[in-house]
């Protein structure tokens, strides 16, 4: 008799794919058979109209696509006739809300990606804008009470802590609701977005996620309400580093129901329904009869004193393969999960860790240069570190914990930030120009000249010798570029948000709510003036070493950095709003940090 089919076990799950077709999240992101013919003539893209790219394995395939179908007129045709009929206002929400930042299309993104300014307009000064708007929103401001210094009894009669002394009480309802409700809200949209990236929804069915995101904002804004009226925990409310944590409490609350979710529905134990006969003659347990094809009906049914058909011997029989089975096996999906969940509370101890950092750095001032190298340097080293923890756990190919490009790319964008945040609020507490131009020497010695170097097969050689790097040269290459590409929107996005923070609590109305930025202690050599102009200058140093770091791997590898990260909002749409979304956080970190809140109800 022929055979018409031939079976090969286990070779699904012990061969992993190449870097052609890395993880979209959980799911295997495989392009259409004609872009894989198309993709496999392209070796190197070169420079004009999206080449001159190191995209390596499905970024190639997707843009090898696009690039044959350069006439956007044909998906503004193709929108357009979905959208006819449709009132104005409908299809502008469908445009610019529902495509870019609810369910990004991959046609709407890449329109908005090609061009610089569109492209920078949203990842660097849109949430700049958010974070400075947000943070100008005027407090009800009252006199602090006759005779009274500050609030924390800790720093009654010591020395004021490095963002200062409160001046003014504060309403704390309009604190609860509107200033620290928009920040939660923020952190919860990431949370969020993440999950997005990842597959995964992090809500309970039955519920529903409006019904479950609500619930969970509701929750973050009543718990610290009965703290504050308890006379033994109000002290609580005036620390900053409380409200952080009181957030990442609130931010892992996604992660904890999710991963209850999918306890509850077994998704560790492998399959939660039953093959069909006609699935089972197409797997190795038509022959086996493993008990992985079991479905959760069977599982609970186990205990039963009688079987119908088979008698005592094979209920005993199934129960202790079951056990055995749930000794000794977890399916691959749960486990990427459970790496998954580690990054994201790596993650979220970050901001933890830096507020813990910047409150050590201010309440020591003030500090000579050295002091100051040691104190950034230190930093730089701490959030490296987590980020290479990050980045292993996630890694880009199946195989690496979780797999998944995307994630890599936005917890790249959250490290990288969360450096220059806390940097950024240090540059107002630098004395002199000399300070300035110091952190600057080194912040660009290091762009301009270790950047090029380590993107060199040299460098590539000793990693892999050293068994600290097992990608290829190509992807090796890529991920540098796309590390470039962070920085600059990190490094812009941050200083923009400082430059007009410092603007409107300066000269606005939470001037006293943020004695940081105030500049009017004599007794402090702080200057607004200073501060403000040599911080913008600074900005355009960074510009400047950006735009020569750019023209040496151009010329030097023959790559084109804004290319790659136009490339990857192509391919992965949901990269956009996620980005934005924790760009504004991290951004709303900084200021939070420095806030002096002293309450009256």
């Amino acid at each position: 008799m022929p055979t018409y089919f031939k079976f090969t076990q286990g070779t699904e799950s012990r061969v992993r794919p190449n870097d052609s077709s890395p993880l979209l999240g959980r799911f295997r992101a495989v392009p259409p058979r004609d872009q894989q013919i198309a993709a496999s003539q392209v070796n190197r893209l070169d420079v004009a109209g999206g080449r001159g790219s190191v995209h390596v394995g499905y970024g190639a395939l997707v843009i090898a696509g696009l690039e044959g179908h350069q006439d956007d007129d044909e998906d503004d045709d193709a929108s357009n006739e979905d959208l006819d009929g449709i009132p104005r206002l409908e299809r502008l929400w469908q445009r610019w809300v529902v495509d870019l930042w609810v369910h990004p299309r991959q046609a709407a993104v890449k329109k908005i990606a090609e061009k610089w300014y569109t492209r920078y307009g949203l990842l660097v000064f849109l949430p700049a804008i958010l974070t400075v708007g947000w943070c100008s929103l005027p407090f009800p401001q009252y006199p602090l009470p006759p005779g009274q210094v500050d609030q924390n009894p800790s720093d009654v009669h010591t020395k004021a802590p490095g963002h200062g002394n409160a001046r003014v009480q504060v309403n704390f309802w309009f604190f609860i609701f509107v200033y620290y409700g928009l920040y939660s809200l923020t952190a919860l949209i990431w949370i969020t977005k993440v999950f997005n990236l990842y597959s995964l929804n992090w809500w309970p069915q039955s519920l529903g996620f409006p019904l479950t995101f609500t619930l969970i904002a509701v929750l973050s804004v009543t718990v610290p309400i009965p703290i504050y009226y308890y006379d033994q925990t109000r002290f609580l409310t005036v620390h900053n580093t409380s409200w952080i944590s009181w957030t990442f409490i609130i931010m892992a609350l996604p992660v904890t129901i999710a991963v209850l979710i999918l306890r509850n529905n077994e998704r560790h134990l492998g399959l939660r329904n039953s093959l069909s006969e006609t699935q089972r003659i197409f797997t190795a347990s038509w022959w086996t009869n493993d008990v992985d094809t079991l479905s959760r009906r069977e599982r609970r049914r186990g205990n039963r004193s009688t079987d119908p058909f088979g008698g005592d011997d094979v209920r005993v029989s199934r129960v202790s393969r079951l056990r055995s089975f749930r000794q000794r096996w977890f399916p691959a999906s749960f486990i990427r999960f459970i790496w998954f969940c580690v990054a994201l509370y790596i993650g979220l101890m970050a901001y933890v860790l830096g507020e813990a950092y910047a409150e050590i750095y201010l309440r020591t001032l003030p500090h000579d240069s050295f002091e100051t190298l040691v104190y950034v340097y230190g930093w730089v080293v701490t959030v490296h570190l987590l980020d290479a923890l990050t980045g292993f756990v996630l890694g880009i190919r199946e195989g690496e914990r979780v797999g998944s490009y995307p994630l890599s790319w936005v917890f790249k964008l959250y490290f990288m930030l969360t450096y220059q945040t806390y940097v950024r609020a240090l540059y107002a507490r630098l004395r002199s120009p000399g300070q300035f131009i110091m952190l600057q020497i080194f912040s660009s010695t290091g762009l301009v000249v270790i950047t090029p170097i380590m993107m060199t097969t040299v460098f590539h050689k000793i990693l892999t010798i050293l068994g600290l790097s097992t990608l290829s040269y190509g992807t090796y290459q890529k991920l540098q570029t796309r590390n470039v590409f962070i920085r600059f929107l990190a490094e812009n996005a941050s200083m923009a948000c400082f430059l007009g923070s410092i603007l409107v609590l300066h000269y606005g109305a939470n001037k006293d709510v943020y004695p940081y930025f105030a500049f009017d202690d004599e007794s402090e050599d702080y200057d607004f003036d200073r501060t403000f102009y040599l911080s913008f200058v600074t900005w355009g140093c960074e510009l400047i070493a950006s735009l020569v770091v750019r023209g040496l791997i151009r010329v030097i590898f023959g790559v084109d950095v804004g290319l790659e990260g136009k490339m990857d909002l192509a391919v992965w749409p949901e990269l956009l709003p996620t980005c934005v979304v924790v760009i504004l956080h991290v951004l709303q970190n900084m200021l939070f940090s420095i806030i002096r809140l002293q309450f009256r109800a």
